[in-house]
């Protein structure tokens, strides 16, 4: 009885270790964000484990019966389209409820977007924030207002059609000087970074349409 937390490639295929395919092939059932996604994953994996929908929009709902099943004697593995579960992604609240029911959680180590974009960004990585996604509306100026004292490497999350807007923002409230660097596609085909100032970026994806997933490692204030 427990539940494992099982990274998957964020991109390329090898990036997935091989206790964590032993794990999806031994557990008596995946919880994956997107049924779809993952069979395709699965498949070329040559996994049979029956597969559950476990999402955002459905995460609270199915919790309580998620719980029972592990109490029953089952082992579960939470999967998300890619990545570790839990990071920017649905996890927090079954685990949390594992805790609390005394339910054993395992967490594998693996893929991850932020750790690649950070180590190569060229800035201070021995202590930085992680920010994952900046509030789309409700909370925003406040937490960008917050982040422009922080002193320490902050790391963020973003999608193509929010990044322009996301660093003029950052020069509003970094300054136009402040360093970063941005990794887009990690791990894939198409995988670079880019390094300079805000504004370089800003130039740059003016100029360059966004396309892919995109890490932004913003320098500390100094």
């Amino acid at each position: 009885m427990a539940l494992y937390l099982v990274p998957t490639p964020i991109g390329n295929l090898e990036d997935i270790t091989l206790r964590a395919i032993r794990i999806l092939k031994e557990v008596n059932l995946i919880l994956a964000e997107d049924t779809r996604t993952s069979g395709k994953l699965l498949k070329h994996l040559a996994v049979a484990t029956p597969m559950r929908s476990y999402h955002m929009h459905n995460e609270h709902k199915v919790l309580n019966s998620i719980v029972q099943l592990l109490q029953n004697g089952e082992s579960i593995a939470l999967i998300s389209d890619a990545g570790t579960p839990a990071i920017s992604d649905p996890g927090f609240l079954l685990v949390r409820a594992c805790a609390a029911a005394k339910i054993e959680v395992i967490c594998l180590p693996g893929a991850t977007a932020f750790v690649p974009a950070l180590v190569v960004s060229g800035l201070p990585n021995e202590k930085f924030v992680f920010e994952g996604f900046l509030p789309v509306k409700k909370g925003r100026q406040t937490r960008l207002k917050l982040l422009a004292e922080e002193t320490r490497t902050i790391v963020f999350y973003e999608s193509p059609h929010k990044l322009l807007k996301t660093l003029n923002h950052f020069e509003a409230y970094f300054g136009a000087e402040r360093q970063m660097s941005i990794s887009r596609e990690v791990s894939k085909l198409y995988e670079e970074t880019l390094r300079g100032t805000v504004t370089t970026m800003i130039a740059h994806f003016e100029t360059h349409k966004p396309k892919g997933e995109f890490v932004l490692v913003v320098a500390g204030k100094k």
